[in-house]
């Protein structure tokens, strides 16, 4: 289980406990964080949980695939750090990661 921090646009942030096997995505998602709406479900195909990885997590959430690469293109204000949280799977490792949500995505 990994304990993640994820911040809304206007700084509000949530600290919960995921499971690991579970995407960013489905633990925000099970824990009710605004801000991530994962309207595909996790399939990469819409988006809509886009979060900026924080500088001190990038290399530890895998890289971006294809896939990946091309629904960022559908997201607003994409930066280096952005990610689809659908597409980090959570393990002990990422115990602490923070991500933060873009303020299109309030």
């Amino acid at each position: 289980m990994a304990k993640i921090t994820y911040i809304e646009h206007d700084g509000t942030e949530h600290v919960v406990d995921v499971k690991n096997g579970l995407s960013v995505m489905e633990g925000a998602v099970k824990n009710n964080i605004p801000g991530i709406d994962a309207d595909c479900g996790g399939a990469c195909a819409c988006a809509t949980c886009h979060v900026y990885v924080d500088e001190a997590w990038r290399s530890k959430t895998g890289e971006k695939s294809a896939m990946e690469e091309s629904m960022l293109d559908f997201a607003e204000n994409v930066e280096d750090n952005s990610r689809l949280s659908c597409q980090i799977k959570v393990s002990d490792s990422l115990d602490g990661l923070v991500v933060r949500m873009p303020e299109s995505q309030h």
